[in-house]
């Protein structure tokens, strides 16, 4: 259930999301309502075909040209009115991910870094050059996307090196987390955690197997972090001292010799071109304490704690032919006394997809790998706005399911309801009162090319962004035609 007022008509979002951004110049601020409007309105074209005319075009290019634009000042915005929706939930997951925005034919843009690299010969390698994206996905426990808690975009310095030293830095372990690219995990979760607004809210952080880091676990149980992340070494646990080799047991065998506890069923998306299908998935739970690692350099300057956490395993016993068995071994601090509250963190965990669509409508649908602004600097700035448009999509395609019953008024503004419904309806005529939002988000992916058939189940982004482009179309020749 949505929570909260809101204002998500295509008229006063802009106004809403980045209204209270202040660049010291009241024109920056005027333009990037601008931009984030006509952006928002084609969020697939490029800046020349987003924007009304040259002039508009030109402004634009200037706009993210323009040092005394933060993109800092513009998600700060953003996050404010993300936090005004969070406090209305009891309980928010924080999701992380880290997506890789490649620009690698973009042979001339300043200031991009490495995301990908293989040799070639013993002297050479090759780089792939774009930047690396670290989002923080707010997400409330039915899955309703409400906004981004924080973002850092950023470029890996390229590398200068031949193959052996390469590898002599692909194996450096050696540096504290702080010196680390790992850090930013632990930041988006300190920042996710301080925020005075949210204080009365449980902020669960939510990871993939990337965040199975000792540290991370440390800093999070020690501020009183809630985080439920994804397991991805098979550490030995349970130790009575780090120097015994005798005592302790191996995680996955701790854990998945303790009673089944019952079964649930889980949907695994559709990916790497293998359908959408269901999962049985038995359920295991057990407590144990994480020993610090002994390679861990803070050793040589204080004493580090053992964690006292729970895990949590799945898996599937009888998966499809040709499919890998379903195996999830989920890390957290939060108390797990009974089946309910174990289902509770894996049903949270599978929420974490939520932030890989975001980048897919990102990426496959907005197409930001394409954007040529020459410099890295001007794409942050761009990715930030983009990033905003992004959600919104995508908590639009969400909210017809969430909140099925509101007026469509809630996402609309009246001419474009009005002209949605003449449109479908194939008449001049409309309701006084407004259909519902379920109606008006199904009628505009139908603008997108959804058949709306029996079995064809909800529309997505992708084609719900395609009928908002042609809604937008028609709701400006509606205006034309009654001035």
């Amino acid at each position: 259930m949505i929570k909260g007022n809101q204002n998500n008509s295509s008229s006063g979002w802009a106004e809403s999301e980045f209204g209270i951004v202040n660049f010291g110049d009241k024109r920056l601020s005027k333009r990037l309502l601008k931009i984030a409007d006509s952006f928002a309105n084609s969020p697939e074209c490029s800046i020349n075909r987003a924007c009304d005319d040259w002039h508009q075009s030109k402004a634009a290019y200037r706009f993210f040209q323009n040092d005394a634009v933060s993109e800092r000042k513009i998600l700060d915005s953003h996050i404010t009115k993300t936090i005004e929706r969070a406090k209305n939930y009891p309980t928010i997951l924080a999701i992380q991910d880290t997506s890789y925005i490649s620009y690698k034919n973009h042979k001339k843009t300043e200031g991009l870094g490495i995301i990908a690299a293989r040799v070639r010969s013993k002297t050479t390698n090759f780089q792939t050059h774009g930047l690396v994206m670290h989002t923080t996905f707010a997400v409330t426990t039915e899955g309703l996307p409400i906004g981004l808690l924080d973002q850092k975009i950023s470029s890996r310095p390229l590398l200068d090196e031949t193959v052996k030293e390469l590898k002599k830095r692909s194996h450096n372990i050696a540096l504290p987390i702080e010196e680390k690219e790992s850090m930013r995990w632990i930041e988006s979760l300190e920042h996710s955690n301080n925020y005075p607004d949210l204080k009365n809210a449980k902020v669960v952080t939510v990871c993939d197997r990337e965040a199975d880091i000792y540290d991370l676990f440390e800093v999070a149980s020690t501020n009183q972090c809630p985080f439920v992340v994804r397991a991805r070494q098979d550490r030995t646990v349970n130790k009575t001292s780090i120097y015994s080799k005798k005592s302790g047991e191996k995680l996955w065998d701790l854990v998945s010799g303790s009673p089944c506890r019952g079964e649930i069923q889980v949907t695994i998306p559709a990916r790497d071109n293998k359908p959408k299908r269901t999962a049985t998935l038995e359920v295991r739970f057990d407590h144990f304490v994480m020993n610090p690692p002994k390679n861990n350099v803070k050793r040589k300057t204080r004493t580090l704690p053992d964690l006292k956490l729970n895990a949590v395993y799945v898996i599937e016993q009888s998966p499809p032919l040709g499919e890998e068995p379903m195996n999830w071994m989920l890390l957290t601090n939060i108390d797990i006394n009974n089946f309910e509250e174990a289902v509770e963190k894996i049903q949270w965990y599978c929420l974490r997809w939520r932030i890989e669509i975001f980048h897919k409508i990102l990426k496959s649908g907005f197409k930001v790998e394409e954007c040529r602004l020459g410099a890295a600097d001007r794409l942050v700035r761009f990715l930030t706005i983009m990033s905003v448009i992004a959600w919104r999509i995508f908590f639009i395609t969400l909210v017809a399911r969430e909140s099925p019953d509101l007026p469509c008024s809630f996402l609309l503004a009246n001419e474009e309801w009005n002209v949605l419904y003449t449109k479908i309806h194939h008449t001049k005529h409309y309701p006084e009162t407004p259909p519902t939002i379920k109606e008006a988000v199904k009628w505009i992916a139908q603008l997108g090319g959804f058949l709306a058939r029996k079995n064809d189940g909800e529309p997505g982004p992708i084609t719900l962004w395609r009928g908002w482009k042609r809604l937008v179309d028609l709701a400006e020749g509606w205006n034309l035609a009654l001035s």
